[in-house]
């Protein structure tokens, strides 16, 4: 039981991701001014980046060390989530559709969620 300290942030972000991802898309606010600076691929990155942080975190507290390995694990496999979500909206989710230029940022963002942890780690986790 005392594991779940760990990861419970990054299964409450896992969640909240999920459910943004496939919200009905007529629920999703439509401004021109976001959708001229491509605001949709900027959530996209910040909620991959997020789950990358809070699984490399949860690894991090848990064996207080995290191997490179590790963390290539963790950004694969939050890209290849990214993926499956949007086979979701494809196929179960209401008026959402695939775009492969979620994936991209997806991917993009559990980039950057590696490296968001190891800053973190550098300056605050010593």
């Amino acid at each position: 039981m005392r594991i779940i300290r760990y990861y419970l942030p990054a299964t409450i972000w896992i969640l909240l991701v999920l459910y943004l991802c496939t919200i009905p898309g007529e629920k999703l606010p439509s401004d021109p001014f976001f959708e001229k600076i491509h605001m949709d691929k900027l959530v996209h990155v910040a909620l991959f980046g997020g789950t990358v942080f809070f699984l490399c975190l949860g690894v991090y507290l848990q064996k207080r060390v995290i191997s490179k390995f590790t963390l290539t694990i963790i950004a694969i496999s939050a890209a290849f989530y990214g993926l499956i979500i949007e086979y979701i909206q494809k196929y179960l989710a209401v008026h959402r559709s695939f775009d492969m230029s979620d994936v991209a940022a997806d991917t993009v963002g559990a980039v950057a969620g590696i490296i968001a942890f190891n800053l973190v780690r550098k300056w605050w986790l010593k």
